[in-house]
């Protein structure tokens, strides 16, 4: 997949599921709102080719070169939020970006990168508006057209989506986005052979893109090809430690392939923590019963299946995590607060413009009892990203701050912005439910599991009793039937 290369490095930054850049000649040509000189853009050119290789502090200085040719240069400004992104400096970027779009409001890599961030701060439906202005700005840009019709798709509109690949296929039929959107549309609905032989059209497989890599799993899954699947997870894992959906993908096709002491090898210690889910939590206890171990799946099976968990928990220390994010998880675990937090403040002090540094402090705030600071701190963090762990996090703690009305508006701006975030759907379904209003639980919950959520014992135990309370004697029956399926006997120790 091709981008401009004056958006490459700002694309990759924003950790796009699309990522990957291979700019060829056709590509070299900088496209600028107005008149520039060679110099400027041989200048910009070699800052792009410097941050590539890491060399941030030439990048910077190539840039302030170009600044004194040009100062007034959208693309300038682009590539400065390009810099400040790498850089780590995420605010001061996010200043970048809206110069370059005071200069250029008509500049379609300024629109884009402003869609793009708003997508990432405000979710998909937020961001929408900015990537039809993109679109109406330069309507043969594939980039732009691409990007739109994953957040289209991402808001739950796939007519609209469809129609926007249609769009990406009539000006660039050879782009690998085209088949890679399209089978994340047939996979959506259903059609997972058609998906698999457009995701092999892509090869976005081969070339080892995330998002494929993850289309190719899931596909591989309800094919019956947990082996597979397996494998292909393995891969993501060891790339994405810290990614939570890939680690419970990876033991449900352990589980589906009959690996069953394999699953207990690799997740038995993850199942022993706190933060474990109720999903990984079930799949754990049904591999020790496979096995024949009563006694070591029975504590896991009444946790699993015990009241659904609103606390929140501090988060093991896993290999591949920054040395700073890992040294804050070590002290909150230690139960020092106190401690966590002045490792934050002096990350703050060194990195002011940090989004991740600010996210990090709001839980050292949260581990010593500071719940207004933690909340500073993450309102500062979304202005840029707002993914959904943050926003769980402050909906928790506003909740504990007695501001419910906040937290449940904090909750549907994040459904609302992101339509395929189940544990964010059964959050509000259950808000829903202990207000008494059945049918949006309803609702809800049934979303969830069309995401493939349909195997969480937590959920479909509160499907059920929705069902029951709507008297609907169909529903009560097929949900107790699937979560009997899921539910293993239960055990107790002998």
């Amino acid at each position: 997949m091709t981008f401009r290369p004056s958006l490459c490095a700002a694309l990759a930054a924003l950790a796009l599921v699309l990522a990957g850049c291979s700019g060829g000649a056709e590509d070299s040509a900088r496209r600028s709102a107005g008149p520039v000189s060679p110099a400027f853009v041989r200048l910009l050119d070699e800052a792009d080719k410097a941050m590539a290789q890491g060399a941030l502090a030439d990048a910077g200085r190539k840039l302030d070169e170009a600044r004194s040719l040009s100062p007034e240069s959208p693309d300038l400004w682009l590539a400065i939020a390009r810099l400040r992104l790498r850089g780590g400096e995420h605010l001061t970027a996010l200043e970048a970006a809206d110069r370059a779009l005071a200069l250029g409001p008509n500049h379609p890599p300024a629109l884009l990168l402003r869609a793009l961030i708003v997508r990432d701060a405000h979710g998909a439906a937020d961001a929408l508006i900015w990537f039809e202005a993109a679109r109406k700005a330069e309507p043969a840009n594939p980039d732009i057209l691409a990007e739109y019709a994953a957040t289209l798709g991402d808001s739950g509109q796939a007519g609209a989506m469809l129609k926007m690949v249609r769009a990406l296929a009539e000006i660039a039929p050879d782009d690998p986005r085209v088949p890679y959107l399209q089978a994340v549309l047939a996979a959506r609905g259903g059609e997972y052979t058609i998906a698999r032989s457009l995701l092999a059209r892509s090869e976005m497989v081969d070339r080892g893109v995330p998002a494929a890599l993850l289309l190719d799993a899931v596909i591989s899954l309800e094919e019956g090809n947990a082996d597979s699947a397996a494998e292909t997870l393995e891969t993501l894992a060891a790339r994405q430690p810290a990614n939570t959906r890939v680690r419970e993908l990876l033991a449900r096709a352990l589980l589906a392939g009959g690996r069953d002491s394999e699953l207990i090898r690799r997740f038995s210690a993850e199942a022993a923590l706190t933060e474990a889910s109720p999903y990984l939590l079930m799949l754990v206890a049904r591999a020790y019963e496979r096995s024949g171990d009563r006694a070591a799946a029975a504590p896991l099976l009444a946790r699993a299946y015990g009241p659904m968990r609103g606390l929140p928990v501090v988060l093991a220390v896993r290999d591949g995590l920054p040395t700073p994010t890992a040294g804050v998880r070590r002290a909150l675990l230690a139960g020092n607060g106190g401690n966590a937090r002045a490792q934050t403040e002096a990350l703050r002090r060194q990195f002011p413009a940090s989004v991740d540094v600010a996210s990090l402090s709001g839980d050292a705030s949260l581990g010593a009892g500071d719940p207004q600071a933690a909340l500073t701190a993450y309102a500062l963090a979304s202005e840029v990203r707002r993914p959904w762990p943050l926003t769980r996090k402050a909906v928790w703690t506003f909740d504990r701050s007695g501001n419910h009305e906040a937290a449940e508006l904090l909750l549907m701006r994040q459904i609302a912005g992101e339509t395929d975030t189940a544990s964010a759907l059964v959050a509000l379904a259950e808000r829903q439910a202990a207000r008494g209003d059945w049918v949006r639980a309803a609702v809800l919950l049934d979303h969830a599991m069309m995401l493939g959520s349909g195997h969480d014992p937590a959920l479909l135990r509160l499907r059920l009793r929705v069902a029951r309370e709507l008297g609907k004697a169909e529903d009560t029956a097929r949900f107790a039937a699937l979560l009997a399926e899921v539910q293993p006997r239960r055990l107790s120790p002998r």
